[in-house]
């Protein structure tokens, strides 16, 4: 497949995926869906690849769906859409590397989901938020009703999903949708170098670490805690875990395998 909707390219162990239909405001469509899936499996197979940043340009990180080709649909249409839409941010969820949202301007429906998704989240000072579906007469089907409440708390989600509202940057840092909020011309820029500080953690501990919070999510306190412990035990089968602790106590800087 050629990517045609997104521009995918590698540079210094860091993935670029840039939302790439200026025209459309980088609506999602079933194109640029199958296009996402390919270059999040290509950096899962890309041992090179330690940390991706996906992103848009100034006017849209990414503006929903392409309504058109859904307005006419049925419910089998509304399930396959759901459907193959999750499958694919799930598969971007469970990246066992750190991704990292650079958002400007507009950052609606499926565009906000995708967002949800990342570890990380910043925001241009133009960015603007939403889950409008419910305007629409829908609702999200690509997660927002679930990751939403549990990013931001029940309060907020409630009133972004029930009312359809759009929100800016400032609202955004405050309930903790993002990280943090940057100077338009700087988001890039910013964006690396959180990724350069990310590439520098040994990355079977972030797999990790990883893997054993989004696990923790979808179960109880317990069954969590087992997993944080079997996790942490593993790691101590690594050379980084070796490297670590030996680097630590030689007062001297890690040098980290990945292995």
């Amino acid at each position: 497949m050629e990517y045609q909707n997104i521009i995918f390219s590698t540079k210094d162990n860091i993935a670029w995926i840039r939302f790439n239909r200026p025209d459309k405001l980088n609506a999602m469509n079933a194109q640029l869906l199958g296009e996402l899936e390919k270059a999040i499996i290509e950096c899962e197979g890309n041992d090179e690849v330690t940390v991706i940043i996906l992103t848009g340009n100034e006017k849209a990180f990414m503006a929903g769906a392409d309504i058109g080709p859904l307005a006419k649909g049925d419910v089998s249409t509304g399930y396959g859409v759901a459907d193959s839409t999750m499958k694919v941010q799930e598969r971007l969820a469970d990246l066992p590397k750190p991704t990292i949202a650079a958002i400007s301007g507009f950052a609606l429906g499926g565009g906000l989901e995708i967002a949800l998704c990342c570890d990380f989240r910043l925001a241009a000072e133009n960015a603007v938020f939403g889950l409008p579906e419910i305007t629409l007469g829908i609702i999200p089907g690509g997660g927002g009703t679930q990751r939403l409440p549990r990013l931001v708390g029940l309060g907020p989600a409630t009133e972004m999903l029930m009312l359809g509202i759009t929100i800016k940057a400032n609202r955004a840092l405050s309930i903790g949708l993002v990280k943090e909020i940057v100077a338009l011309d700087q988001l890039e820029a910013k964006a690396e170098e959180l990724a350069k500080q990310l590439a520098k953690v040994p990355a079977c501990a972030m797999r990790a670490c990883k893997t054993a919070m989004r696990a923790g999510l979808n179960t109880g306190l317990k069954e969590g805690l087992n997993i944080e412990k079997i996790a942490f035990s593993m790691l101590f089968g690594t050379l980084d875990q070796k490297e670590g602790m030996a680097a630590f106590m030689e007062k001297r800087n890690p040098k980290f395998l990945g292995k």
